[in-house]
């Protein structure tokens, strides 16, 4: 019988894989970029985008080269302003050449990366900097009011601010200033006392001499992704160059191209985040391939623009934005042809397989669905390209990744394949800890006493198979306890997704509004339009009458609804049943 310890997912490998890929790169992140600037130095960097009338879609092209210089003369008016080795400086940036050039400024300096969705609350925001204890904060123009206003709670102590329009083709510029650039809240005439243009610093770097730090790429962090982690507050993973570095290369290794250099990536997810970071990011610029950049992903019309024109042949998204493209009307009515792309991946959150069957077919790319955390910047698991993946399976652990699934009542307690527990990891690209929280390190990371280092606790309940096909059941602070059964939120949406009528579905756990001590779950769904919505006959009979649990009704709008569906969920499941509660599946 296949065991963890035997790795029986070894044998599913593409061919050219083993069971380890060290050694890996020594160098560091940003030394990287250096070597890609010298290799590939006329090769296209990235593209920046707009369209226009009459004319269609412009982009203007930077080179490695140019990324690579502008962020030696960034990195050097760093130093001057007073970042040292080990100093964190937080970014507030879209996907956009401004991110690139400080992210790898930053790693110059010796500096630590801390990226902040630009989405977040006030509160949010301050807590992520002070944290970090970052001085100097770069962020685009439709943000600096914002956080001026909430800079007194912070350490920040000078803000470098840039404006999207830098970068864009000089007539998407030019049409962008004159139309968009009030109406958007771009618009930014000046700064406050104190406060610096990215481009006055730019033009200033180029007269600098910058004497790079000796950075230990093994121990020296290079990132703090701030995440809700395995317990659910805020804190900052550190990561260090070797991590990263060996992330990378996994997952360069893991898409087996030949000529990776001639690869585009599709730069629509967050590089504020570490996917988008080392999936796009640094794969790109450790490689030499190309990045399509699309800094606001919600405007699928744009996505799809970009697609047309670019031809992108590198996709990594999540399944919303994979279920948003297949249903945009270009697209499904095949105005815009998928076939540039050669593989996608899909993480961040469970991949329906009707979602996966809709791009596939309209791509004819495989779509791969794989797994990480940002305790594991970015990814551990993978299915593997050169076979059909399996429905609903996070995949296998990559190459050097450890992993297993432990008892939850018993971490010590190792289970057999097929039986549910909490998934435990040890890989090349784990995090040194949380930041300034020791005790939530010591829940997160624990020494097994086998002479190796600390397992991650990923707080993940999952299963393997006798392949090594690893599944994701929940998480296990969202398993909810009803009718005495333990019963997973993602088990219900999965059931609730392979209805060809579901595009998106979400499923949380919450008191029972009537009766005390009592949890049931509540649904949010996004249906197809025209499409009927499941009726409580379909979901019992897929249901095992032990997991059978009750689902609240009331949903009324979800912003990822690509048809502004707001039907309540009552209607949509239980076919307009008058009762607050309907029965549903949970398993």
């Amino acid at each position: 019988m296949a065991d963890f310890l035997s790795r029986p997912w070894i044998k599913v490998y593409d061919a050219g894989l083993g069971a380890s890929l060290e050694p890996y790169p020594p160098e560091c992140l940003h030394v990287q970029l250096e070597q890609t600037a010298i290799k590939h130095a006329d090769k296209v960097a990235c593209i920046t985008s707009g369209r226009v009338p009459v004319a269609g879609r412009l982009g203007a092209e930077l080179t490695w080269s140019q990324i690579n210089s502008a962020s030696g003369q960034l990195a050097a008016a760093l130093t001057e302003l007073g970042v040292r080795k080990g100093d964190a400086v937080a970014l507030i940036l879209p996907n956009c050449v401004q991110f690139i050039v400080a992210f790898y400024a930053i790693l110059k300096v010796g500096g630590v990366v801390a990226a902040i969705n630009p989405t977040y609350p006030p509160d949010r925001m301050v807590h992520q900097v002070n944290d970090c204890g970052a001085r100097v904060l770069i962020c685009l123009t439709p943000f600096y009011s914002g956080f001026k206003r909430i800079q007194a709670q912070t350490k920040v102590e000078r803000v470098i601010a840039t404006r999207i329009r830098e970068y864009l083709p000089r007539v998407v510029g030019l049409l962008f200033s004159l139309v968009r650039e009030k109406k958007s809240g771009h618009y930014l005439g000046s700064l406050l006392a104190g406060d610096l243009w990215l481009q006055d610093l730019l033009r200033h770097g180029k007269d600098l001499a910058f004497q790079p730090p000796v950075i230990d790429a093994g121990h020296d962090v290079a990132i703090y992704q701030y995440t809700g982690g395995t317990t659910g507050v805020a804190k900052g993973a550190m990561a260090t160059h070797r991590a990263l570095v060996a992330n990378t290369h996994t997952m360069q290794r893991w898409l087996g191209a030949a000529h990776l250099a001639d690869e585009r990536l599709l730069g629509a997810i967050p590089f504020f985040h570490v996917y988008g970071m080392v999936a796009v990011l640094a794969f790109a610029a450790s490689s030499g391939g190309c990045i399509i950049l699309v800094p606001n992903a919600r405007d699928i019309d744009d996505v799809v623009d970009n697609i047309a024109v670019w031809r992108p042949t590198v996709f990594c998204g999540v399944p919303a934005l994979f279920n948003a493209i297949s249903l945009n009307p270009r697209v499904s009515s095949r105005a815009v042809d998928l076939g540039c792309f050669k593989a996608c991946f899909s993480g961040s959150a469970p991949l329906a397989p009707s979602v996966k069957l809709r791009f596939e077919e309209l791509s004819g790319a495989p779509l791969r669905e794989g797994f990480g955390m940002s305790e594991t910047p970015t990814a551990t698991h993978g299915n593997p390209m050169s076979r059909p993946g399996k429905d609903q399976s996070i995949g296998v652990p990559f190459p050097d990744v450890e992993c297993r699934i432990v008892s939850l009542d018993d971490e010590r307690t190792e289970l057999r394949v097929g039986e549910v527990g909490e998934m435990i990891i040890r890989s090349p690209n784990m995090m040194l800890g949380y930041l300034n929280l020791p005790d939530e390190t010591a829940i997160a990371l624990r020494d097994m006493h086998d002479g190796g280092p600390p397992w991650l606790f990923t707080g993940d309940i999952a299963r393997m198979d006798a392949e090594g096909f690893f599944y994701i059941v929940d998480r296990k602070k969202d398993m909810a306890l009803i009718g005495g059964f333990n019963v997973y939120p993602t088990t219900v949406e999965k059931v609730l997704a392979s209805h060809p009528a579901v595009g998106e579905v979400g499923v949380t756990r919450m008191p029972h509004p009537q009766q005390d001590g009592v949890e049931v779950l509540l649904a949010r769904l996004c249906c197809v339009r025209d499409k009927a919505p499941p009726r409580p006959s379909w979901c019992n009979f897929r249901a095992s009458i032990w997991h059978r649990t009750r689902l609240r009704a009331g949903l009324h709008s979800w912003p990822n609804c690509q048809d502004g569906g707001g039907q309540n969920i009552a209607q949509r499941i239980a076919g307009g049943c008058e009762a607050e509660y309907c029965d549903c599946i949970g398993g």
